[in-house]
């Protein structure tokens, strides 16, 4: 068996940044039990993922009853299946056991959670009271988190293009780079510098996946730090958390709409809607800072890349029409 500590299971599993509500009302369980999981069980990511979804399906029947015993066993359970669905990353990072299918499969399983406790949840509101706007909240909760996760999912995969083309144009200008050495000049460094600057990581945009041991640089796009100097004290206020300033996420939506919506209905009948309405409307709120923070992020990028290309182009005009060709060819032979 495998022996790992709890000082392990932090540095190699926990997220650089992460929600509030992860950080701190799951990770200090999930931790202890990935420790226990990963040292005495062979316990798989996939296996845990599908045990969150059982427990999640669970706390769906218990919301249908619409009962107040009930609505608080489904708070719980739906609080345990999530913990459950924290640990497999956990144990999938820990012991390098990772895979393509297991993070495709923790995906879907995670909407298809979602969707079938909104459905129960508001389902079984509506028999007990007839009342049609529970109806129209299943609806709503269905649509922001999917909004939520397919904007995340995009902006993810258009900064990734965008890092793939300057990566792209970088290539091509250390060739000329090489060239312009040769010839005794040296002018280029700065303008690559500032362009990789306009696409550093942003964990609040990005699909953050980045853990505490690997001390990731996280800062913020000029643009944004321009306009909002004071944002910077709090992000690193937050930070020596581990909390990421993105305060109400799709993570906190959910448990707004499946965790503190049914304890509040538990107390004061009738709190299901307000809650859920204050959960979205807190939600898009931050959604909007992020495509905005985006918004900007595009531009700082866009200038960058400008910039970098006239002066490629400067290069190739100053270049005699063979030094391109020796480049090639000195770079050919340096590998």
């Amino acid at each position: 068996m495998a022996n790992f500590t709890l000082e392990d299971v932090r540095q190699r599993t926990y997220k650089a940044r992460d929600a509030w509500w992860t950080v701190m009302l799951v990770d200090p369980l999930a931790s202890r039990l990935v420790r226990v999981t990963a040292n005495r069980t062979k316990v798989t990511p996939n296996q845990l993922t599908v045990g969150a979804l059982i427990l999640g399906l669970a706390a769906g029947v218990c919301f249908a009853m619409a009962s107040w015993p009930y609505l608080l066993l489904g708070a719980l359970l739906y609080h345990l299946s999530f913990t459950l669905d924290c640990m497999d990353g956990k144990i999938a990072r820990l012991k390098g056991t990772g895979s393509v299918f297991g993070a495709w499969l923790d995906y879907i399983f995670d909407r298809v959670r979602v969707l079938a406790c909104a459905i129960a949840l508001m389902g079984g509101q509506y028999a007990a009271t007839g009342n049609v706007a529970y109806v129209w909240t299943t609806v709503a909760v269905v649509f922001l988190d999917m909004l939520r996760y397919m904007d995340a999912l995009e902006i993810y995969k258009v900064r990734a293009q965008m890092r793939g083309k300057l990566n792209t144009l970088r290539a091509e200008a250390q060739e000329l780079e090489l060239a312009v050495q040769q010839a005794g000049r040296d002018e280029m460094g700065e303008d690559l510098r500032s362009a990789e600057g306009a696409l550093r990581p942003d964990p609040e945009a990005d699909m953050e996946d980045q853990v505490v041991g690997d001390n990731p640089n996280v800062e913020l796009q000029a643009g944004f730090n321009k306009r909002f100097p004071w944002y910077a004290r709090i992000r690193n206020g937050l930070r020596r958390g581990r909390i990421r300033p993105h305060l109400i996420s799709g993570i906190e939506f959910q448990m707004g709409v499946f965790i503190v919506a049914p304890i509040a209905a538990a107390i004061i009948p009738g709190a299901i809607i307000p809650v859920i309405a204050l959960s979205g409307a807190g939600m898009l709120a931050f959604e909007l800072v992020i495509i905005y923070k985006f918004w900007l992020s595009t531009h700082d990028y866009s200038r960058s890349l400008a910039k970098l290309e006239t002066r490629i182009d400067g290069y190739r005009r100053q270049l005699p029409a063979e030094r391109p060709l020796e480049a090639e060819a000195a770079v050919g032979s340096a590998g």
